[in-house]
């Protein structure tokens, strides 16, 4: 088998130009080649099919992966532009491909006759099963004008989706303040910003400005003000834009046969079990989560009131912009954690190369720098290699600047094929380059258990399972287990150092475990109202976005939004997780469930040999219920979630 070399990036802005042009315009030719052949290939038997699928897919893939990427990290904002373009481009030749009725034909045809007859193995014929409900799902069986309106309305979906990403990319908001008004505010922070020739500081909406503030502001009304600055974050640019996106999608999902988005979107995921009625499952689901953590939310938030009006004796409400610093303080008053004391062991410096070490061992690999061309100076590259093999590459990318993807996530570029395409994946992050908080430590583990996921599950035979491809409410569930690596003593001393070089005591870390299981339930019904959201919006379409938006944050959680801001505007999620924010939540009951295979030792090497293999291996080669079965010898449930929202 062949060592297939990593992607070449340019050296030059002219050289970014034709790699954001030309590449999408080469897959387009070598699957406009493919198509053509199988339509006319009457002879060809069911494997070869296949196997120019997957020569499509791959370069379809690769193309849409580079594109996506370019999009929302380059610094040049004309390059973003074209790769924009590229896009839309990309996914209306997948939609339209879903909609020839010739290539249906000539992929059904390799379904013609029995598996047996057809000489297909389990993987191929995994494929081919998936490859038909795509086109099921696409709409090409439906009447010519039905056909065509499900064409317009899956373009028009991408664009409002790439709009709706670029206004909160572009949408940074700034505040003004006082200096006493950062009282609280760690000295690092008050040093990176200086006071203006107008005697006021400015503040973004950038999380290395916004987390700190939220957290450690004494002062209400600047707490207040950043979080009402980010939840009107691409507003009012986003409001029509969302309004039309939920209404294509409706009518898009009508056409196809289905009650609604969310029907459509969980019919080849875990909940949805192949059926046309997931939006219920999602309802059913909400409901149980919403039983499990009532009542201690309730407990949890009578605290924080109470704690709220030692500060602000006429305070009547603890709201969104209250929540993180009263989780902060009572942390510390109740427990001995002082948030701030806490950030001075993470620099940014040796966490990450404390995470590499840490996931290098756990997944018995080694993270070689590459010196490399990439799209900015801040992107640190690394090939990933076990036994002197290279697996796959990964770039970082993880500092904010103008013009790039505003949270943290992990995207995919190239779409690992055993012995075709070395498989890569980068992090996109807006992490401080000094001190970081424990909850960014946090997330840069969760992002990178996205990151090697990708990697790892990235020797496929198909492009269809390689990675993080698997069921959508199963892909955090790996993330969300690598989380508990950085809550880990052991872990933790090994990277951690103050000031004076000392690392994290164990004991501090173990009264930070103690003090997050405060507030777990009210993160829960945090998480619980975007949930709603992300479902009622599609399946309600209410007429005023902002009224529904701030009725389900109302109703789901007794901390209370900010009146009459616009938080849906700035909610990412919506386009790719649509009606389906569930997810979190989902994975997360898989998540505590996984953390049971390692027998409370997280080094455990026998249980993590296991977990490479059972977990992220496969990639999505096999459904995830079977994965998960593997991995714990038994299925699933619900009672780890249960136990951790009781903080035990």
């Amino acid at each position: 088998m062949t060592t297939p070399e990593p992607l070449a990036f340019p050296t030059d802005p002219a050289g970014w130009t034709a790699f954001a042009t030309e590449r999408p315009t080469a897959a387009v030719a070598v699957v406009a080649d493919v198509d053509a052949r199988l339509v006319a290939g009457t002879d060809l038997d069911a494997a070869a099919r296949l196997e120019l699928w997957n020569d499509a897919e791959i370069a379809l893939l690769a193309a849409t992966n580079e594109s996506y990427l370019l999009s929302e990290a380059h610094p040049d904002a004309a390059v973003r532009a074209i790769a924009e373009e590229q896009v839309q481009r990309l996914e209306a030749l997948s939609a339209s491909r879903l909609l020839d009725r010739d290539l249906f034909q000539a992929m059904a045809a390799a379904d013609a006759a029995e598996p047996a007859d057809a000489g297909l193995d389990d993987q191929q014929q995994r494929l081919l099963a998936k490859v038909l409900q795509d086109f099921r799902r696409g709409g090409v069986d439906l009447p010519d004008a039905e056909r065509e309106r499900v064409r317009e309305l899956t373009d028009r979906d991408t664009e409002l989706s790439l709009t709706f990403s670029r206004n909160i990319r572009d949408g940074r908001r700034e505040i003004r303040v006082t200096p006493e008004a950062l009282a609280g505010l760690p000295q690092d922070f008050l040093d990176a910003h200086p006071v203006g020739d107008d005697g006021l500081v400015v503040l973004t909406t950038d999380y290395p400005d916004l987390m700190p503030v939220r957290e450690y502001a004494h002062d209400r009304a600047t707490r207040t003000a950043i979080v009402a600055a980010y939840n009107d974050l691409a507003w009012p640019e986003n409001d029509a834009v969302l309004a039309e996106l939920l209404a294509v999608r409706a009518e898009r999902a009508g056409l196809l046969g289905y009650g609604d988005w969310a029907d459509y979107e969980t019919e080849p995921r875990m909940i949805g079990g192949g059926g046309k009625n997931g939006g219920r499952a999602i309802a059913e689901f909400l409901d149980r989560l919403d039983e499990a953590s009532a009542d201690a939310a309730q407990r949890e938030y009578g605290i924080l009131l109470a704690r709220l009006q030692q500060d602000d004796p006429d305070a009547t409400e603890v709201t969104i912009a209250d929540l993180f610093y009263l989780l902060s303080t009572l942390r510390g008053e109740r427990h001995d954690v002082d948030a701030q004391l806490v950030r001075s062991y993470f620099r940014f410096d040796r966490v990450l190369p404390g995470l590499l070490a840490t996931t290098g061992r756990l997944l018995d690999v080694e993270y070689v720098p590459v010196d490399v061309p990439t799209w900015h100076a801040d992107v640190h590259s690394y090939d990933v290699v076990r036994a002197g093999v290279r697996l796959g590459r990964i770039h970082l990318d993880l500092h904010p600047r103008d013009g790039k993807y505003t949270h943290a996530a992990c995207f995919g570029l190239a779409p690992g094929v055993a012995g075709r395409v070395l498989p890569e994946a980068v992090l996109l992050c807006n992490f401080a380059r000094g001190l970081m908080t424990h909850d960014e430590v946090v997330t840069f583990f969760h992002e990178f258990g996205h990151l090697v996921h990708d990697i790892l599950g990235g020797a496929q035979r198909f492009a269809r399972f390689t990675g993080v491809a698997t069921e959508w409410d199963f892909v955090e569930a790996p993330s969300q287990l690598l989380e508990e690596w950085a809550w880990d003593a052991g872990v933790l001393s090994s990277f951690t150092a103050n000031a004076d070089g000392e690392p994290i005591p164990a004991d501090l870390v173990e009264r930070m475990k103690v003090a997050d299981g405060f507030g777990r339930a009210l993160e829960v019904r945090r998480q619980l109202g975007h949930a709603q959201v992300s479902y009622h919006l599609h399946v309600d379409r209410p007429a005023d976005l902002q009224a529904a938006t701030e009725h389900w944050y109302d109703v789901t959680s007794p901390v209370t939004p900010l009146r009459g801001r616009h938080p849906y505007a700035g909610f990412g999620h919506l386009t790719g997780y649509g009606a389906c924010y569930y997810t979190y939540q989902w994975s997360l009951v898989i998540a505590r469930d996984l953390l049971s295979g390692f027998g409370g030792d997280l080094m455990n090497a026998d249980a993590a040999a296991r977990y490479r293999r059972e977990i992220l291996e496969p990639g999505g080669s096999r459904d995830a219920a079977d994965l998960v079965r593997a991995f714990l010898g038994r299925d699933y449930g619900f009672d780890a979630y249960r136990e951790w929202l009781a903080g035990r």
